[in-house]
């Protein structure tokens, strides 16, 4: 169909005057019949794009989406708007009279859109419906939950592929607000995508004031960060990294007057409910928060967003401090930094580690079984908790020991006779994965430390050039930066490079004379850009 049909259709259904240069390249892959991943910034209209495409494309439209706050806010966006279909869901919420309604008016042709989360797939007869319904686009939301790199990760988004594929493979259109490039891969290969179109708009925030201040004591950072709060204008949000902290922080702004409340998923879901809600109306003043909080969170006139601990990854970072200032307005986003603080991330990135006699039962557990097993009763009969048992299953399929079907059951792989080889193997990918954790944490860090212009640092991190100093970050104005030297920059920016040690990676960015390397099995690394050159270290694939 041509451009201006769906121009015609966004402006008079949708109420769109003009859509974004980003919105319209990924309308027009989908619409070619091209598999699209869509990173573009909350605020940007993504869910615009399955609308549009939707009314376009003969056929059902399954939303996939995490939260079921995010699924009710859609379908009531689309119930506000003058749209030619219908939007319901199957959730735990909806009462199983309203559940088969749903299906039935998918089935019917009636209801346009179902939401659902990946959990849904687990009743076989949510798969069955869906065939019987001939899905024509399925939409991933939040598609960087699919990534072990993604700081949102999500087992049960590891499914989607096989989900997809049981459908007859529809059109898929992945959406996510940041994704740095090793989680776009990842998505791209865990759905599946067939000639994928990747398209990347907008990281830079230029409203957004960029700062750290360090710190050496404890007691110091926090008094500053308090004398920050209420100075600054409102609303804002505060991150913290654990629940004690958190209600810590909210406690003290409430004594010193401010109107401030406090989050985490320690709270009851109707209790988090009404928080959300309550702040979304400016009842708040201040929210404070672990990272449980800001999912799908639009709220446009967010004033500050500080971190009263540093995050475990740039990733994580940017998407939080991204929903401040989305009205354009300036914005300011301050890291709170103590380098002590860099050892509870740490720690957290090293919980849920499996051990070795764990990896062995749950294999005993299936070489004993001549059927497709249950995730549940999996666990039941390995005694180990889900989150541990989903991580062995999930490094289980990646070495195509087990595999697992559409609604979650478990299948025995004709390797799983090699025991003691795949908890090699599993013990391999699990320590690898803790190195690219623990290389995100060191980027994270140097953003922290840097004194570069902090913005050319976290753009860079997602593989987009800023040329020149942004001016508007503490580095720059405090007059720190100082202007690469030519000459330096050997290997260009997304060129691939093989290192005598560490094999291959991709160049991400360059900072004075360093040069910042995403490898493909330790992670990122920072070298001495000269000494790489006088050592031999680094040289080009030729396969860009």
């Amino acid at each position: 169909m041509p451009e201006q049909d769906f121009r015609e259709i966004a402006r008079t259904k949708f109420g769109y005057e003009r859509l974004r240069l980003g919105q319209e390249m990924a309308l027009r892959a989908i619409l070619a019949g091209q598999d699209t991943l869509a990173v573009m910034p909350t605020g940007s209209g993504k869910s615009a794009i399955y609308q549009i495409a939707a009314v376009m494309i003969p056929g059902a439209t399954v939303v996939v989406s995490p939260l079921l706050a995010l699924q009710q806010d859609q379908i009531e966006t689309i119930a506000g708007q003058d749209h030619p279909a219908e939007a319901g869901a199957v959730s735990s919420a909806v009462t199983v009279g309203d559940r088969q309604e749903a299906l039935d008016g998918l089935e019917s042709g009636h209801l346009e859109f179902l939401f659902l989360a990946p959990e849904q797939f687990n009743r076989p007869e949510t798969l069955e419906r869906l065939q019987a319904a001939q899905v024509s686009l399925f939409v991933v939301d939040e598609a960087h939950c699919i990534s072990e790199w993604g700081h949102d990760f999500r087992p049960d988004y590891l499914r989607l592929g096989t989900i997809i594929e049981a459908l007859g493979h529809p059109r898929v259109l992945a959406l996510t607000a940041t994704a740095a490039p090793p989680v776009r891969e990842e998505i791209v290969a865990r759905l599946g995508m067939r000639r994928p179109q990747v398209i990347v708009r907008g990281f830079d925030r230029p409203n957004l004031w960029l700062s750290v201040d360090r710190f050496e004591a404890e007691v110091e950072k926090q008094e500053a960060l308090l004398k920050c709060i209420a100075a600054a204008e409102k609303p804002g949000l505060v991150y913290a990294a654990t629940k004690k902290k958190v209600e810590e922080i909210a406690a003290l702004l409430v004594e010193r007057g401010i109107r401030a409340e406090f989050y985490h998923a320690g709270r009851t879901a109707s209790d988090r409910k009404a928080i959300q809600t309550a702040f979304m109306q400016d009842e708040w003043e201040v929210l404070v928060a672990t990272t449980a909080f800001g999912m799908g969170v639009d709220k446009p006139n967010i004033r500050f967003v500080f971190h009263a601990d540093i995050p475990e990854s740039i990733d994580s970072y940017y998407q939080e401090i991204g929903r401040g200032g989305r009205d354009g307005n300036p914005a300011s986003a301050l890291l709170f930094y103590q380098t002590q603080d860099l050892g509870i991330r740490k720690f957290f990135a090293g919980r849920g580690k499996v051990e070795a006699d764990q990896v062995q039962t749950v294999l005993q557990t299936l070489i004993q079984q001549k059927e497709p097993v249950a995730a549940r009763t999996l666990q039941e009969q390995t005694q180990l908790s889900r989150s541990k048992l989903q991580t062995v299953v999930h490094h289980l399929v990646d070495l195509d020991v087990l595999a697992t079907t559409p609604t979650g059951e478990v299948i025995p792989g004709p390797q799983i006779v090699q025991a003691e080889r795949a908890i090699d193997q599993v013990l391999h990918l699990q320590e690898r994965q803790q190195q690219l954790e623990r290389s995100r944490l060191e980027m994270m860090r140097g953003y922290a430390e840097s004194r570069g212009c902090r913005r050319q640092y976290l753009l860079g991190y997602f593989g987009e050039m800023l040329e020149t100093p942004c001016g508007f970050c503490d580095n720059c104005k405090a007059g720190l930066v100082v202007e690469e030297a030519p000459g330096l920059r050997p290997y260009p920016v997304g060129s691939r490079v093989i290192h005598k040690q560490w094999d291959g990676g991709m160049v991400m960015r360059y900072e004075g004379n360093k040069i910042v390397i995403l490898f493909d099995q330790v992670g990122y690394k920072t070298l001495d850009t000269q000494m790489a050159l006088l050592r031999g270290l680094l040289k080009r694939t030729g396969n860009e």
